[in-house]
Protein backbone atom coordinates (compact mmCIF):
# COMPACT_ATOMS: atom_id res chain seq x y z
CA UNK A 1 0.00 0.00 0.00
CA UNK A 2 3.06 2.21 1.13
CA UNK A 3 4.33 2.50 -2.53
CA UNK A 4 0.88 3.04 -4.31
CA UNK A 5 0.28 5.75 -1.89
CA UNK A 6 3.32 7.39 -2.20
CA UNK A 7 2.93 7.64 -5.73
CA UNK A 8 -0.44 8.63 -6.00
CA UNK A 9 0.71 11.63 -3.48
CA UNK A 10 3.52 12.65 -5.81
CA UNK A 11 1.49 12.63 -8.84
CA UNK A 12 -1.47 14.80 -7.30
CA UNK A 13 1.18 17.55 -6.14
CA UNK A 14 1.13 18.24 -10.14
CA UNK A 15 -2.65 18.60 -10.53
CA UNK A 16 -2.72 20.91 -6.99
CA UNK A 17 0.32 23.07 -8.52
CA UNK A 18 -1.59 23.91 -11.44
CA UNK A 19 -4.73 24.52 -10.12
CA UNK A 20 -2.95 26.26 -7.42
CA UNK A 21 -1.49 28.42 -10.12
CA UNK A 22 -4.42 28.95 -12.60
CA UNK A 23 -5.66 30.17 -8.88
CA UNK A 24 -3.40 33.02 -8.77
CA UNK A 25 -2.96 33.94 -12.27
CA UNK A 26 -6.76 34.10 -13.06
CA UNK A 27 -7.15 36.58 -9.36
CA UNK A 28 -4.50 38.30 -10.33
CA UNK A 29 -5.34 39.08 -13.86
CA UNK A 30 -9.13 39.27 -12.66
CA UNK A 31 -7.81 42.26 -9.74
CA UNK A 32 -5.51 43.84 -12.46
CA UNK A 33 -8.73 44.20 -14.84
CA UNK A 34 -11.41 44.97 -12.56
CA UNK A 35 -13.77 42.32 -13.72
CA UNK A 36 -16.28 40.84 -12.03
CA UNK A 37 -16.35 37.50 -9.46
CA UNK A 38 -18.12 34.45 -12.07
CA UNK A 39 -19.22 31.28 -10.94
CA UNK A 40 -15.78 30.07 -12.79
CA UNK A 41 -13.81 31.99 -10.24
CA UNK A 42 -16.15 30.18 -7.75
CA UNK A 43 -15.64 26.71 -8.85
CA UNK A 44 -11.91 27.21 -9.66
CA UNK A 45 -11.33 28.33 -5.73
CA UNK A 46 -13.50 25.68 -4.38
CA UNK A 47 -11.32 22.72 -6.78
CA UNK A 48 -8.22 24.50 -5.85
CA UNK A 49 -9.05 24.00 -2.48
CA UNK A 50 -10.90 20.54 -2.70
CA UNK A 51 -7.10 19.49 -4.20
CA UNK A 52 -5.34 20.75 -1.65
CA UNK A 53 -7.20 18.91 0.95
CA UNK A 54 -6.98 15.56 -0.82
CA UNK A 55 -2.85 16.44 -1.22
CA UNK A 56 -3.78 17.01 2.73
CA UNK A 57 -5.56 13.45 3.50
CA UNK A 58 -3.15 11.94 1.38
CA UNK A 59 -0.25 13.30 3.22
CA UNK A 60 -1.46 12.26 6.67
CA UNK A 61 -2.25 8.70 5.43
CA UNK A 62 0.82 8.62 3.89
CA UNK A 63 3.00 9.88 7.22
CA UNK A 64 0.99 7.32 9.55
CA UNK A 65 1.86 4.40 7.01
CA UNK A 66 5.24 5.73 6.08
CA UNK A 67 8.85 3.70 7.22
CA UNK A 68 10.94 6.77 6.86
CA UNK A 69 8.83 9.11 9.65
CA UNK A 70 8.66 5.46 12.13
CA UNK A 71 11.97 5.34 11.44
CA UNK A 72 12.03 9.26 12.93
CA UNK A 73 9.94 8.71 15.72
CA UNK A 74 11.31 5.81 17.07
CA UNK A 75 15.17 6.81 16.54
CA UNK A 76 14.63 10.80 17.24
CA UNK A 77 17.79 11.14 18.89
CA UNK A 78 19.54 10.24 15.58
CA UNK A 79 17.40 10.87 13.31
CA UNK A 80 16.97 15.16 13.76
CA UNK A 81 21.00 14.84 12.73
CA UNK A 82 19.39 12.82 9.37
CA UNK A 83 18.55 15.70 6.68
CA UNK A 84 16.19 13.74 5.08
CA UNK A 85 14.99 11.80 7.70
CA UNK A 86 14.29 15.07 9.80
CA UNK A 87 12.96 16.73 6.17
CA UNK A 88 10.03 14.02 6.32
CA UNK A 89 9.43 13.28 9.77
CA UNK A 90 8.90 17.02 11.01
CA UNK A 91 9.70 19.45 8.06
CA UNK A 92 7.87 18.65 5.58
CA UNK A 93 4.32 17.62 7.39
CA UNK A 94 5.04 20.66 9.59
CA UNK A 95 5.41 23.72 6.66
CA UNK A 96 2.75 21.67 4.90
CA UNK A 97 0.07 22.10 7.42
CA UNK A 98 0.91 25.82 7.76
CA UNK A 99 0.48 26.50 4.22
CA UNK A 100 -2.74 24.26 4.07
CA UNK A 101 -3.91 26.64 7.21
CA UNK A 102 -3.17 29.88 5.26
CA UNK A 103 -4.76 28.79 1.99
CA UNK A 104 -8.06 28.18 4.06
CA UNK A 105 -8.04 31.09 5.91
CA UNK A 106 -7.61 32.29 2.18
CA UNK A 107 -10.62 30.51 0.73
CA UNK A 108 -12.86 31.31 4.03
CA UNK A 109 -11.68 35.27 3.83
CA UNK A 110 -12.22 35.21 0.07
CA UNK A 111 -15.51 33.76 0.64
CA UNK A 112 -17.07 36.46 2.78
CA UNK A 113 -15.60 39.37 1.13
CA UNK A 114 -18.48 41.69 -0.32
CA UNK A 115 -16.47 43.44 -3.11
CA UNK A 116 -14.94 41.22 -6.31
CA UNK A 117 -12.15 43.49 -6.29
CA UNK A 118 -11.66 43.18 -2.60
CA UNK A 119 -12.28 38.70 -3.07
CA UNK A 120 -9.78 38.98 -6.04
CA UNK A 121 -7.08 40.67 -3.98
CA UNK A 122 -7.55 38.50 -0.82
CA UNK A 123 -7.22 35.28 -2.88
CA UNK A 124 -4.12 36.32 -4.73
CA UNK A 125 -2.62 37.56 -0.98
CA UNK A 126 -3.30 34.28 0.49
CA UNK A 127 -2.67 31.87 -1.95
CA UNK A 128 0.72 33.18 -2.95
CA UNK A 129 2.11 32.94 0.50
CA UNK A 130 0.61 29.42 0.83
CA UNK A 131 1.67 28.65 -2.58
CA UNK A 132 5.44 29.98 -1.47
CA UNK A 133 5.58 28.38 1.53
CA UNK A 134 4.43 24.91 0.03
CA UNK A 135 7.06 25.12 -2.71
CA UNK A 136 9.68 25.44 -0.22
CA UNK A 137 9.38 22.22 1.36
CA UNK A 138 8.27 20.03 -1.73
CA UNK A 139 10.85 17.51 -1.77
CA UNK A 140 11.52 18.83 -5.67
CA UNK A 141 14.09 16.73 -7.83
CA UNK A 142 16.97 19.25 -8.34
CA UNK A 143 16.65 20.53 -4.27
CA UNK A 144 20.25 20.05 -2.32
CA UNK A 145 18.75 19.73 1.23
CA UNK A 146 16.15 16.43 0.19
CA UNK A 147 14.94 15.16 -3.57
CA UNK A 148 12.97 12.43 -4.85
CA UNK A 149 11.90 12.08 -8.76
CA UNK A 150 9.76 14.17 -10.33
CA UNK A 151 7.02 11.55 -10.75
CA UNK A 152 7.19 8.32 -8.79
CA UNK A 153 6.85 4.60 -10.09
CA UNK A 154 4.41 2.83 -8.52
CA UNK A 155 7.11 -0.01 -7.83
CA UNK A 156 10.28 0.03 -6.48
Amino acid sequence: MYPYLLAFHSATRWLLLLFVIMMIARSFWAFRAKVNYTIYDRILRITATSILHIQLTLGIWLYIVSPVVSYFWHNMATAVHMREIRFFGIEHVGTMMVSMAIFSIGTYKASKQADDQCRFKTQVIWFSIGFLIMLISIPWAFSPLVHRPWIRPLYY
